[in-house]
């Protein structure tokens, strides 16, 4: 990455990451919806080729989620601890993210069962994100 581009890159990770070491909640607030919007980033990206593919739309909703999916690579790393932990957490998230597409976009009614998986799904990814771990 050229010079600029990169230290850019870093004052604007600063910068998003600024205020949540002082604040637990914004720290909670900000790391979920980022997550949020990466899943949201991720799902665009593959649901408009879906469209392409298997509803016949136009080949030219490849442009928009090539991009989407670039946004979802480069949300992903403005998380502040390890990528293995991100993802891990991040999983929980997009889930419930996929659930809740399922039932605006996609016109599908969640079942309990859904809701219930979801619910576990972010106890998850709050004990692993927002959890005691040893220093070092």
């Amino acid at each position: 990455m050229p010079e600029g581009r990169s230290s850019s890159y870093l004052r604007s990770k600063r910068f998003l990451l600024q205020s949540i070491e002082d604040n637990p909640r914004m720290e909670i607030s900000k790391t979920i919806g980022l997550f949020v919007t990466t899943a949201l980033a991720e799902i665009v990206g593959c649901y408009l080729p879906y469209l392409w593919l298997k509803q016949g739309k136009t080949v030219w909703l490849l442009l928009p989620a090539a991009v989407s999916l670039a946004l979802f690579a480069w949300l992903l790393t403005l998380h502040p601890t390890a990528a293995g932990r991100v993802y891990a957490a991040y999983g929980g998230v997009y889930i419930g993210v996929a659930v809740l597409w399922l039932w605006v976009v996609d016109k599908v009614t969640p079942s309990p069962s859904d809701w219930v998986g979801v619910a576990v799904c972010f106890i998850g990814m709050a004990i692993i994100m927002f959890g005691p771990r040893e220093a070092g």
